[in-house]
């Protein structure tokens, strides 16, 4: 995987000329590789050796001398503790806040290594960041100094608390309210101060012990001016309230906030995240003289979910990134097995020579063919969520016009990042399962265990339907379509680099076809502008929309391999690497992009049978 990496950054991304700007100027291709190598130890030492003992010592409740707390494996505990002493939860934060200024880039690559050791105990990890860097953009200076930073440095953790028992994506629907805290209020240091009231479910990472403190984010309802609750999602706002309460110093008072654990939900794959019920304020906990527990508004009243959507959408790319490793463990698991498993032998013009020895099963095509998905599914995936990232530095660090169209481009391709990893490399993960066999279904190898925690990537951070609806019903069409238009262009600026290299311009050929019937079915769908009609089939959309995405960035990575395979045909040597990268794109046009059609023609002519199927005939 390390010369996958390297490959990407180096070679395609051309990461060494973010170097020359102002944030990134202490850093160099040396540094970046201390970074990746060290995230690798770490991985190698604290993670990977101790991912099946999270899957089966999962979460526990026990009772603790203030109520009942999640007991986690000691191993959990000790790899955490590493992980926060390299420095990378503030890997990619200013200097100023122990942060190493690394490009978001760098910080990607090098936290795949621990998604692919261990998803599951990574999550506090990734989790704590996404919230510190919440707080860092939208909460109050004093919020900053005292959770973000605090955060940042591994002294607590953090989570997101957003859906309900009664409203899982349904967030208008949410049903925890907060009302301001008598006389104090807009006086405390840490922010206007709230007591709130409610429950929150499927929040990760929501109890344990391995730190001191939680800090969670939490959406609630605050009454309007006439004293009733805003219907809808204009009136959440957001919350930042710590298991444990802090003065202004970030110093324990003490006294225990009421947050009450409700219980654990015990799920098919991540169980080395503890996963719980919250109760806010259910006076099991009373603080400060009253009952309610007590949180304090990050942003302004009724801006809860746009503060929340930039934790989120960063979730919604490291919920890809997770669903990349998972497949890409998986693929380095079956290809290891098949290529040391004996059984069959070849076939020949004549048929099968029984008297012959049998061959690793890496000898038999239809094994190479599922080897060769798997490549195609987790590299492109790989290089997708690169990509991402490399938006993210261009919109931190670019020139305007560059900085701009990044964000805009950024913001069209998360739906992307985060669904179609979750659907294709678990579908590598089912594959490795195949090339193992009856050893694939049991635990006596990794593979099933992959597999178990990949399906919840589907739905972590937003089902496959809301990233459909987001995709085509917000996304493609916001600023009249100027987020489509600029991916069109890139892809073209692909097809038009492909068509001048021998053997690449028949794929340049097929991926604008393939942009063209994208771009009219997108019309077609809208053409009655009855969103119902639109919409109906936004989940086929968005799986043509990320194979389209795919096959460009398979084409460009192939460019790039090009290079490489032209300067080893020069010096008469071999380039497997690259030779690699180009037979993967190979497969995923020969394979995958011909699906589009079947995706985009019940798109285009709007399909009626999901709108008019009724309950009764099922």
């Amino acid at each position: 995987m390390r010369e996958t990496l390297d490959f990407l950054l180096h070679d395609w991304l051309d990461v060494a000329t973010l170097l020359q700007r102002p944030r990134f100027a202490d850093h160099s291709r040396e540094t970046f590789a201390q970074v990746l190598d060290s995230c690798e130890r770490i991985a190698r030492e604290k993670f990977a050796p101790f991912n099946r003992l999270s899957d089966t010592e999962e979460p526990q409740v026990v009772q603790g001398p203030d109520g009942e707390r999640v007991h986690l494996p000691r191993a959990t505990h000790e790899a955490l503790a590493a992980y926060a002493a390299s420095g990378m939860l503030a890997a990619a934060q200013d200097c100023e806040l122990g942060g190493m200024q690394l490009p978001c880039v760098i910080e990607m690559a090098a936290n795949a290594f621990f998604s692919k050791a261990s998803v599951a105990m990574g999550g506090y990890a990734m989790l704590t960041a996404g919230n510190a860097s919440l707080l860092l953009a939208h909460g109050t200076p004093a919020q900053r100094e005292v959770f973000a930073r605090n955060e940042l440095t591994g002294r607590w953790f953090g989570t997101m608390c957003l859906s309900e028992p009664q409203a899982g994506s349904s967030l208008s629907d949410i049903a925890t309210r907060a009302v301001a805290d008598g006389s104090d209020f807009e006086v405390d240091p840490l922010g206007p101060r709230y007591r709130l009231r409610g429950n929150k479910m499927w929040i990760s990472g929501g109890e344990h012990e391995i730190t001191e403190n939680i800090v969670h984010l939490v959406l609630a309802k605050i009454p309007g001016p006439d004293g009733r609750t805003v219907a809808g999602a204009k009136g959440i706002s957001l919350f930042v309230v710590p298991k444990q309460m802090v003065d202004d110093q970030g110093r324990l008072t003490g006294e225990r906030n009421d947050v009450a654990l409700a219980g654990l939900n015990h799920k098919l794959g991540y169980r080395g995240t503890s996963n719980t019920l919250l109760n806010f304020g259910e006076g099991r906990f009373p603080v400060r003289g009253g009952t309610g527990a007590i949180g304090y508004r990050v942003g302004a009243p009724g801006e809860g979910l746009r503060c929340m959507f930039h934790m989120m959408n960063e979730a919604r790319i490291a919920v890809g990134l997770g669903a990349v490793m998972l497949g890409y463990a998986g693929y380095e698991a079956s290809l290891g097995y098949a290529r040391q498993r004996p059984q069959g032998r070849p076939v020949t013009d004549g048929g099968k020579d029984a008297a012959a020895p049998q061959v690793p099963i890496i000898e038999h095509a239809d094994v190479r063919r599922m080897l060769l998905a798997q490549k195609a599914y987790v590299e492109g995936g790989l290089a997708l969520a690169l990509y991402c990232a490399r938006l993210v530095d261009e919109q931190a660090t670019g020139e305007a016009p560059a900085a701009a169209e990044a964000g805009l481009l950024l913001e069209l391709l998360t739906p992307i990042a985060k669904s179609w990893p979750s659907e294709w490399c678990l579908e590598a993960n089912s594959l490795a399962i195949q090339v193992l066999g009856g050893y694939g279904y049991t635990r006596d190898y990794p593979v099933e265990q992959y597999w178990r925690d990949n399906r919840l990537n589907m739905i972590h951070e937003g089902t496959h339907g809301i990233q459909a609806l987001d995709l085509l019903g917000r996304k493609v069409v916001m600023k009249g379509g100027a987020g489509l238009a600029l991916l069109a262009a890139r892809v073209n600026a692909t097809i038009q680099r492909a068509g001048q290299q021998p053997g690449l311009a028949e794929h340049g050929v097929a991926l604008a076809a393939a942009l063209q019937k994208l771009g009219a079915a997108t019309k077609s769908a809208w053409a009655t502008g009855v969103p119902a009609e639109a919409l109906a089939n936004a989940t086929p959309y968005l799986q043509a929309f990320g194979h389209v995405v795919l096959a460009w960035v398979w084409l460009d990575v192939a460019l790039a391999a090009q290079r490489g395979l032209d300067v080893a045909l020069a010096a008469s040597g071999e380039a497997p690497l690259q030779a690699g990268k180009r037979a993967a794109m190979c497969y995923f046009y020969a394979y995958e992009l011909p699906r589009i059609a079947a995706w985009l023609d019940v798109v285009a002519r709007r399909e009626a049978l999901p709108r008019e199927m009724r309950d009764e005939w099922f």
